[in-house]
């Protein structure tokens, strides 16, 4: 009894004084005695009452019905992200290696052998865009862009890359796309009901955005391949390379800010990659007689190291 007139002064004259004092004195009360002598319960914790909960609720009701609908739903949307992503990063590998393979141009006799051996590997990866494109039929492309779109402006890159080394030319949109239109024969319908010769028609379109960000990536590798060319005594591709990185820089300056974000991001790197092969392209011209061939594509590098360093430092 006197224990528990002394709990009732200590929380009333000295709850207010210190904070830290309330815990003490709730676990004091709460391991005492009533004036009954009769001990009080402890404090139920919060996984019990949850549990007592659950056990309680009506698992026929409508609502936990539709709940159960949304969370398959769920489960559905968030399993198909993750193949998407998966199936983008396979593509963004298969494309880097596609694009390492080409930068040997600039150093086998047999371009066509190169380029060939890209085709084989190009083809790989359209089979998973076309995984790709089977995940996505009857869903909103815009819903599940995100979790592909890295792959893509990869593909788009090598895709355009081996098609400068081949044309000369940028490869437009519309080519792009129609290499990535798959014939596959019906399975599911029985040959009693399947008409001979009914193909099913699977296509993917690329989006202009992720169009512009794998040219926008592709300024990059045309400057690796003009520092190369160089240093293996080819003095005209630096000039070629030049002239097609203004063409897609005057392009890119008509856009400026009024595309997406991504796309103005890209144009500062694009200009970097110009300016490296400017630099290159003046070197040559003006002191390419006093340089040796063997001797240039090392000038080159030390330039575009300093370059980077200036512009590090600014």
């Amino acid at each position: 009894m006197g224990c528990g007139r002394w709990t009732i002064y200590f929380l009333t004259h000295h709850a207010t004084r210190s904070a830290w004092i309330q815990p003490l004195a709730v676990e004091y009360w709460s391991s005492t005695t009533n004036y009954r002598g009769e001990g009080y319960p402890r404090r139920m914790k919060t996984s019990q009452k949850t549990d007592d909960r659950d056990t309680g609720a009506n698992l026929t009701s409508p609502v936990m019905a539709a709940f159960k609908v949304f969370q398959q739903e769920l489960d559905t949307k968030h399993d198909k992200h993750e193949r998407l992503v998966k199936l983008s990063r396979d593509i963004t590998i298969e494309s880097k290696r596609t694009i390492f393979l080409l930068h040997r141009v600039t150093s086998v006799p047999d371009v066509e052998e190169v380029l060939t051996e890209a085709d084989l590997k190009l083809d790989g990866v359209r089979l998973n865009i076309r995984m790709i494109a089977e995940e996505l039929r009857g869903e909103d492309l815009h819903q599940f862009h995100r979790a592909f779109t890295p792959g893509i402006q990869e593909y788009v890159e090598a895709v355009s890359f081996h098609h400068f080394i081949r044309h000369r030319t940028l490869i437009s949109l519309e080519e792009i796309n129609t290499k990535l239109v798959f014939v596959k024969e019906s399975e599911d319908t029985p040959e009693s009901q399947q008409p001979m010769g009914t193909p099913q028609v699977l296509t993917f379109q690329v989006t202009p955005t992720d169009y512009l960000l794998g040219v926008a990536d592709l300024t990059g590798e045309l400057m690796r391949m003009c520092i190369s060319s160089v240093g293996n005594g080819d003095m005209d591709t630096p000039f070629q390379v030049s002239m097609f990185l203004r063409q897609i820089h005057d392009g890119f300056s008509y856009i400026g800010n009024t595309g997406p974000y991504e796309v103005s991001k890209k144009l500062h790197t694009l200009r970097q990659s110009l300016s490296k092969v400017e630099d290159a392209c003046y070197t040559l011209k003006v002191r390419g007689s006093e340089i040796p061939k063997h001797m240039l594509a090392d000038v080159f590098s030390s330039r575009t190291a300093m370059m980077d360093q200036d512009e590090g430092m600014a």
